[in-house]
Order: structure tokens, then C-alpha cells, then sequence
């Protein structure tokens, strides 16, 4: 009980060296691929889920947005197994980092931003001002518009970070309640037990929401500037 709350945060070393580099890149493992005409279940599995998000999610897209289907289906991949991996005893989490989502936010944010003021320049600017303002009122639209651009990619990286650090540190405390009760009422104990295996599952759940979530936010900014 005496363990820093926040010690499953701290990034993982080894003689010295950091080992995030190892562990982002862990995750890209357990896609494997096929070289046979007829595929395992596994990857028949992996195929036909991938399939079903991109006809989901590219479907608003034009020609253009569509050639973004790579990296945003290798987005949502890596999220999503990034923060299953992260839900295993004894393992660490990159998605809890806001550095590292905002790494993969501002990048993201600036390419579709880029695009659309070099494909559509006119109906980008128009977004900073509505169509029939008041002219007192035009200098101040102005400056929340640009505002609420700028913060587009801090709220995806913050919404990530916020999400998957409450989900760790509910289940650290439940946990951690379970054992105290464990000498001093079986009878709390066990419910209590039960209350962190729902929300354990709960935690899968939303592992892979906000893999979604991140992605189709990131596929509704290229759509807005497509």
C-alpha cells in the first residue's frame, strides 16, 4: 500500500536506457501476415474488422481523403493494441503519456490542416468567419475560430491521456482496496473483487473506444479540409 500511485506511469528502464522505443514498437508483432492463398482464422479475423472500420470510416472521404486509409487504419491498430497491452499486469501504458499523444495528435492535426488550405484555401479561411456575422463582432470571431483550431489537437491528446490514466488508476485502487479488505472482511473483499473484474472488462472496452475515437476525430478533420 505504500507503492507511489503513479509508479506504473513512470517510464520503464533498463541499465540506464529507456524502453519505450522497444515497447511502442512491441504491439506491431502481433499483426502477422500471410503469404498463403488461404488465410488462419486469425488473420481472416484481423482482415475483416480492418475492412469493416475503413468502409466505415472512409466513407465520407473523397478521392483525396481516401489515400489517408493506410495510416489511419495504422492508427487505430496501434492505439488500440498499445492500450490492451497496457491493461496486463506489470506492463506499461505509452498511451497514458500526453507527450507521446501529442506526438501522434499535432502531426495528424497539421498534415489535414496543411491540406486543406493548399487544396481548398477559400472554404478553409471561411471557417474563421461565418457566413452573415456582424461587423463589430468579425475581430472576435476571428480570434476563437483560430483558438478552437489550434486546441483541436490538444484535445485528442488530452482526451487519450485522460481517458486511459483514470480507467489505470481506478483499477490500481480498487486493487489495492481488495487486499487491505482481504484481513479484515472477505465478504467486502470478494464484492469488491467483483467490482474490478467488471471494470476490468469495462477497460477492454474503452481500450478500444478511444482507439476508435482518436481516429475518427483525426478522419473528421481531414473530411473538413478534403
Amino acid at each position: 500500500m505504500n507503492e507511489n500511485l503513479f509508479a506504473s506511469f513512470i517510464t520503464p528502464m533498463m541499465f540506464g536506457l529507456p524502453l519505450v522505443t522497444l515497447i511502442v514498437l512491441f504491439p506491431s508483432l502481433l499483426f502477422p501476415t500471410s503469404n498463403r492463398l488461404v488465410n488462419n482464422r486469425l488473420i481472416s479475423l484481423q482482415q475483416w474488422m480492418l475492412q469493416l472500420v475503413s468502409k466505415q470510416m472512409m466513407s465520407i472521404h473523397n478521392t483525396k481523403g481516401q489515400t489517408w486509409a493506410l495510416m489511419l487504419m495504422s492508427l487505430i491498430l496501434f492505439i488500440g493494441s498499445t492500450n490492451l497491452l497496457g491493461l496486463l499486469p506489470h506492463s506499461f501504458t505509452p498511451t497514458t503519456q500526453l507527450s507521446m499523444n501529442l506526438g501522434m495528435a499535432i502531426p495528424l492535426w497539421a498534415g489535414a490542416v496543411i491540406t486543406g488550405f493548399r487544396n481548398k484555401t477559400t472554404a478553409s479561411l471561411a471557417h474563421f468567419l461565418p457566413q452573415g456575422t456582424p461587423t463589430p463582432l468579425i475581430p472576435m470571431l476571428v480570434i476563437i475560430e483560430t483558438i478552437s483550431l489550434f486546441i483541436q489537437p490538444v484535445a485528442l491528446a488530452v482526451r487519450l491521456t485522460a481517458n486511459i490514466t483514470a480507467g489505470h488508476l481506478l483499477i490500481h485502487l480498487i486493487g489495492g482496496a481488495t487486499l487491505a479488505l482481504m484481513s479484515i472482511n472477505t465478504t467486502t473483499a470478494l464484492i469488491t473483487f467483483i467490482i474490478l473484474i467488471l471494470l476490468t472488462v469495462l477497460e477492454f472496452a474503452v481500450a478500444m473506444i478511444q482507439a476508435y475515437v482518436f481516429t475518427l476525430l483525426v478522419s473528421l478533420y481531414l473530411h473538413d479540409n478534403t
